[in-house]
């Protein structure tokens, strides 16, 4: 049997991403290890995969939960993105310093890597392994053409829009800069020599259809699309009040896991769905207790955690933060989308949402029931939204998923997994 690791940080977007292609290969009958942080271990074991620990000393047990339910969860905007920034760059410490041990204790040959950590790729060069790249997030490709991930710009086809966009990455690539120097750091020690890559030569997937994606130019030829690799069989088991459903069409609302524990977002969109002919259900995404939100308008159902692919499969409406699982989950059930971004490649991927017309989005700033009400009856009421969202559900059964991505990483890495 062959043997193939999977590495990302331990976050319930790039896991969603991650798990269900271990599962895929392990269905093809490889040996499937995900290495990652101690708190990792009960979500890769409850998909019947191996888990080797690296980072204890950094992050104990019970470290990454307090990390984002005390600190990430309360920011926005700028500040958490320089907090992700930071917490990435702290995961890159811990995989060049212990990747390479246990990628040759555990004999991997081949390693699927998150676009967002590239130590992953030095660390396989280090080892002569190929290595794969998974985009979790928007792809951080970048070209004039195509506004940086972070902003809620949409697309335009003009040279002011390529001039902006270009400024902006020249402004901000620099943030970047501390990452890079790190692996130059290993790289010297290792002497693997100047890196001259970050993403796998061999393929590069990305769980979106192109069809979520702005009009792309420069994009490798060993770059794909392959749409999303979503299954419960690889998470966790949720307990939810299916009982407490009254039958109305469902408004779905979640803001992640990651920024969650902006009281004031659920608020406001409680408020705005009071006295409609509908029934909103939160989910907390662990940030906080239901208790918590006692006496939140019309009495929406609130759990700390939701089974989400089950729940949207049943929804009319999902008002999101625009991350892209409960953006992907929700389009591969043809349902339309409010976003409400707050940082990261959120306000990219919402830009996504209403350029293609499937939802449509409001900003932090602007958020208040007042504001969202008229945009919930909108997208509700008017059959261009739904209409728009059929044609991605369309897109993303057509794009092949799990089963197109597997083949993909098989013909990438068959040197060393025997396939003729």
């Amino acid at each position: 049997m062959k043997h193939i690791g999977l590495y990302c940080v331990n976050e319930t977007g790039h896991l969603n991403t991650m798990l269900p292609l271990g599962k895929g290969l392990q269905k093809k009958g490889y040996q499937i290890t995900f290495f990652g942080v101690p708190d990792a271990e009960t979500k890769i074991k409850a998909a019947n995969l191996d888990f080797y620990p690296i980072g204890a000393d950094i992050f104990p047990l019970g470290s990454t939960e307090a990390l984002f339910n005390k600190k990430l969860s309360k920011l926005k905007g700028i500040p958490a993105l320089q907090f992700t920034i930071n917490w990435f760059y702290q995961s890159a410490q811990i995989f060049l310093e212990e990747g390479a041990n246990a990628l040759e204790k555990t004999g991997v040959e081949a390693l699927i890597v998150d676009q967002l950590n590239p130590e992953g790729g030095t660390v396989a060069q280090l080892l002569d392994i190929p290595f794969i790249t998974v985009c979790s997030a928007l792809p951080f490709n970048q070209e004039p053409g195509i506004p940086p991930v972070f902003t809620p710009w949409p697309y335009h086809d003009s040279w002011w829009a390529n001039l902006r966009n270009w400024l902006t990455y020249k402004v901000t690539n620099p943030f970047g800069q501390a990452g890079k120097k790190l692996r130059l750091k290993y790289r010297q020690k290792w002497q693997l020599g100047a890196e001259t890559y970050t993403d796998s030569p061999l393929a590069i997937l990305c769980h979106q259809p192109a069809a979520l994606d702005f009009p792309r130019q420069t994009l490798p030829p060993h770059f794909y699309y392959t749409g999303p690799y979503h299954t419960s069989e690889s998470r966790l088991a949720v307990d939810f009040p299916w009982h407490k459903l009254t039958g109305q069409p469902l408004i779905y609302a979640s803001m992640g896991t990651l920024q969650n524990c902006l009281s004031y977002v659920f608020e406001a969109i409680a408020g705005a769905c009071q006295g409609l002919d509908a029934q909103l259900v939160i989910s907390l995404g662990g940030g906080s207790e239901p208790d918590s939100l006692p006496n939140l308008p019309g009495n929406p159902l609130v759990v700390k955690y939701a089974p989400q692919l089950e729940l949207v499969q049943k929804a009319a409406l999902t008002i999101t933060h625009a991350g892209m699982n409960t953006t992907l989950e929700s389009l591969t059930y043809g349902v339309p989308m409010i976003a409400i971004p707050v940082t990261n490649d959120q306000p990219g991927i919402a830009a996504r949402i209403a350029w293609t017309g499937v939802g449509e989005m409001i900003a932090l700033d602007k958020l208040n029931s007042d504001n969202l009400r008229p945009m919930i009856q909108r997208v509700l009421g008017e059959k261009r939204y739904y209409e728009n969202a059929k044609k991605l559900q369309q897109a993303i059964e057509n794009s092949g998923g799990i089963d197109q991505a597997v083949t993909i990483i098989e013909q990438a890495i068959k040197p060393i997994s025997g396939v003729q």
